[in-house]
């Protein structure tokens, strides 16, 4: 079973880092492809703007509106060519409007831009060059890092138009800002989706070894629970049959002290099981929500001193005693006499059963009143549990380790069903111990209105 589940659990682990790997694989190639078709879609905004210019361009404007034929005298030649620019027919609002519908016919409203009209095709004299441009290009054009700048387009007459030869030659430039992070926008719910997705993966395969831990738990728990009922049941029944094997014999017949003697042991152990079977049923219907609670005024005091008493003869076979200082002004309460009664009694109990070999027992119980509540202490100087022991101490079945000793029995439900009937009270309980000096149960409970 321990190999199986070792085994399923480094192939879903391996499924699961593959499967990570993949997604941040395919998050890598979809951000890839996404910024080559921007990277393309802008270069298409690009060339359509570039030949709208250029047939803007192409329509002839002459420098002398009383010279309809055209017949512009040489030494006006530069004017005529400066005049037919679009650097000088466009202001540098128009151009970028222009650039800016360009942008939206193409689904690119929220795409920022920077650009320039240069004359001449040379990219080399580019700032030297410069005719026209928006307030940040230079800026832009600089950090290569973080914006995408695209090859100029050509702005010139169209071949056989009114101004060919008329004009000078003009490029435009462009520079798209943050690409990347235009990208990573267009692509977030894709990415949420991604990582959202591979969370749920992940939940899902912590709640699956979690349950697999928690079933093989619960599998050495019952394991460990057949095995103590096992043992405990076997002890009173091995008794019980040799007892009635002894009321067979003619001898013991005709004695009627041993008959009572025997028939006391049957009885001793018949209520020993009886009182086994009670302890587990009432687990369960603690479990099931199931018991029973007759609530009334309870005296705490009197029952403690009560269930005190039974413990004499036990602590007294171990040199031991307990001292009660039960010093509370209050100590009446809503409870359960029969439940409460059990929950004193598991509690020293406990105190006996994991008491040091050859050190007295020393049991001191007191009570306070605080805040409106009852506070009740049991502390012993017992064996005392580890940090480990005492994070598991209050489950059901659980029993602490006790090395080689096997003298404690029990079904390690009687701290279950203390904390049980703590919290039926609307109560807590707190357990402070030292492994090796004792231990300290701390609970809490509120007084009667």
């Amino acid at each position: 079973m321990k190999k199986l589940f070792s085994l399923i659990s480094v192939l879903i682990t391996l499924s699961l880092v593959g499967l990570i790997l993949l997604q941040v694989s395919w998050i890598k190639n979809n951000i890839a492809l996404r910024e080559d078709q921007m990277k393309q879609r802008i270069e298409n905004v690009l060339f359509t703007v570039g030949n709208d210019l250029s047939r803007l361009k192409s329509q002839y404007v002459s420098t002398q509106p009383n010279d309809p034929f055209n017949l512009t005298p040489f030494n006006n030649y530069h004017n005529l060519l400066s005049a037919n620019t679009i650097s000088s027919r466009m202001s540098a609002k128009e151009i970028n409007e222009r650039i800016q519908k360009a942008f939206d016919n193409a689904g690119l409203r929220d795409l920022k831009f920077e650009y320039a009209i240069v004359v001449g095709l040379s990219e080399n004299s580019l700032l030297a060059t410069i005719e026209k441009h928006s307030p940040n290009f230079s800026v832009a054009f600089s950090d290569s890092l973080n914006n995408f700048y695209l090859r100029p387009v050509a702005i010139v007459s169209m071949p056989s138009s009114l101004s060919e030869n008329l004009a000078n030659d003009e490029a435009l430039h462009l520079v798209v800002l943050n690409l990347r992070s235009y990208v990573l926008r267009s692509l977030t719910l894709n990415i949420i989706l991604v990582v959202l997705f591979t969370v749920l993966i992940v939940t899902a395969f912590y709640v699956t070894v979690y349950t697999m831990l928690r079933q093989k738990k619960l599998s050495d728990i019952k394991n460990d629970f057949i095995n103590n009922m096992t043992h405990e049941f076997k002890t009173p029944i091995a008794t019980i049959s040799l007892a009635v094997d002894a009321l067979k014999n003619e001898k013991v017949l005709s004695n009627r002290d041993k008959m009572n003697y025997f028939s006391g042991i049957i009885k001793e152990e018949n209520q020993r099981m009886n009182k086994q079977v009670e302890t587990i049923l009432k687990a369960s219907q603690f479990d099931k929500q199931e018991a029973d609670f007759e609530k009334e005024s309870l005296h705490v005091h009197d029952i403690i001193y009560s269930v005190a008493d039974n413990f004499v003869l036990q602590l007294s076979d171990k040199n031991g005693d307990a001292e009660l200082k039960l010093e509370a002004p209050n100590d009446v309460i809503l409870g359960d006499e029969v439940h409460f009664t059990n929950l004193v009694n598991n509690l020293i109990d406990n105190a006996v059963k994991y008491s040091k070999d050859n050190v007295p027992i020393h049991l001191k119980i007191s009570s306070s009143n605080k805040n409106g509540k009852l506070i009740l202490q049991f502390e012993d100087n017992g064996i005392g549990m580890s940090k480990d022991t005492q994070k598991r101490v209050f489950e059901k079945f659980y029993r602490a380790h006790t090395g080689n000793l096997h003298n404690v029995k029990g079904f390690g439900l009687g701290l279950s069903y203390v904390k049980s009937v703590v919290q039926s009270h609307n109560g807590q309980i707190k357990l402070d111990s030292v492994l090796g000096r004792g231990s300290t149960f701390t609970i809490e409970l509120p007084l009667e209105q």
